[in-house]
């Protein structure tokens, strides 16, 4: 058996998913690594809803934006505003607040070390080895290679995890939306119609052929982008070409970020053994919206509670519960979504249709009530009735556009 350093737990990934599952097995009293690589920061509109900032317990001062309303705009450029009454979407920047996520889990007893994944052997035991590469940034000088023993070990590495691929059947088969958006700096003059408290959602095949484009407040900055499943859609030409019919394309650009989102969860996130997945790896992104904080952390959150369940135990079962318990309270979410986008994504006259059924006020409560508390909303019945029939009506093509 060989002489390395034994962690209970080493997290692969310190993103929202990787830093709280460190955070939390600290607090439970294991010894962890947090293994995160240097300088990433994934592209991402920086929204979290009032239920993560509660249950994750995030102060006041991350949030360098609060959005009091959204604003939909459908291809014919028909504009549906929606106050988010009674509360408000906080919204974040992602190196921010991704670094102060991975402080809190050392200082929760995580130890942090800045590497990149590689492979997972076995030491003679039995017991998982995880190899990784620490980069050097002088090109005359080789990158060093370390590596530890880990009893279970969390995957938390993003779309296309490194650790997914070498350990969990199936994470290798996924579909993708690729996500590229541009952090720039709010002009001293700001077009006419900018809104630092709103988020602008644009629903228009020439900004994405199967999603959508956005803009969204980030105090003196904004976050502008897109996405689409279509690799030959070019989303660098989309960004320039929102921020010129906006007026922001003369703005100064601070930095900008690409990556694959996962479409749907992947069906399974465990190895039977001593592997787990979470967050983006775990393929926890929100079809329609590309919501993917929130439902991160609580990937996290679950798949501490399973690995800490599987080392007070040795109960390997307890590592299929994370995805068991996630599914259970939103796959009812995801499964809606998935339908929503491939519909009403479709092609421009189906979105023209949808931004047009969000003025009505049923839709709107409903759709904010159920992103703000991260549950469908059930307790009033005659508005989801009077919606079915909305919904028909325009799936029919009997409503007016």
């Amino acid at each position: 058996m060989s002489s390395l350093e034994t962690f209970d737990a080493v997290v692969v990934g310190g993103g929202p998913a990787g830093a709280t599952a460190a955070g939390d097995l600290a607090k439970m009293g294991h010894k962890v690594l947090l293994l995160d690589r240097a300088g990433r920061i994934k592209p991402c509109g920086g929204a979290i809803p009032p239920r993560l900032i509660k249950d994750f317990e995030i102060p006041d001062e991350l949030l360098v934006a609060k959005a009091r309303s959204a604003r939909m705009i459908s291809p014919k450029n028909n504009q549906v505003d929606i106050p988010i009454d009674g509360g408000f979407v906080g919204m974040v920047d992602r190196d921010k607040f991704d670094e102060w996520l991975r402080v809190r889990a050392a200082n929760d007893g995580a130890t942090r070390r800045t590497g990149i994944f590689e492979t997972i052997t076995r030491d003679t035991d039995g017991t998982a080895i995880l190899h990784y590469r620490i980069h050097s940034s002088n090109r005359l000088e080789e990158d060093q290679r370390g590596a530890v023993r880990a009893k279970a070990i969390i995957g938390a590495d993003g779309a296309k995890s490194g650790v997914g691929r070498s350990a969990i059947p199936g994470a290798k088969d996924v579909d993708y939306v690729f996500a590229y958006h541009e952090i720039v700096r709010v002009p001293d003059a700001p077009p006419q119609g900018y809104d630092g408290s709103r988020c602008d959602v644009f629903y228009q095949g020439t900004l994405s052929p199967d999603f959508y484009g956005w803009i969204f407040p980030h105090g003196n900055t904004m976050s502008i982008g897109t996405g689409s499943a279509d690799k030959g859609f070019s989303l660098r030409k989309a960004v320039a070409d929102l921020k010129k019919i906006t007026g922001l394309e003369k703005v100064e650009l601070l930095r900008h970020e690409g990556a694959p989102l996962p479409m749907k969860p992947l069906k399974k996130w465990d190895n039977d053994r001593d592997v787990i997945l979470a967050g983006d790896a775990a393929g926890v992104v929100a079809p329609a919206s590309g919501e993917g904080i929130y439902y991160a952390m609580v990937g996290g959150r679950l798949a501490a509670e399973s690995i800490h369940e599987l080392l007070e135990t040795g109960n390997v079962k307890a590592l299929a519960k994370a995805r068991k318990r996630f599914m259970k309270e939103h796959g009812t979410v995801f499964l809606v979504l998935g339908i929503m986008q491939r519909f009403w994504y479709g092609n421009d006259k189906r979105r023209e249709r949808f931004v047009k059924m969000c003025e009505d006020k049923d839709v709107q409560r409903l759709t904010f009530e159920s992103y703000m508390h991260k549950k469908l909303v059930r307790k009033d019945p005659m508005a989801h009735i009077k919606i079915f029939f909305k919904d028909m009506a325009h799936l029919l093509g009997m409503a007016k556009v």
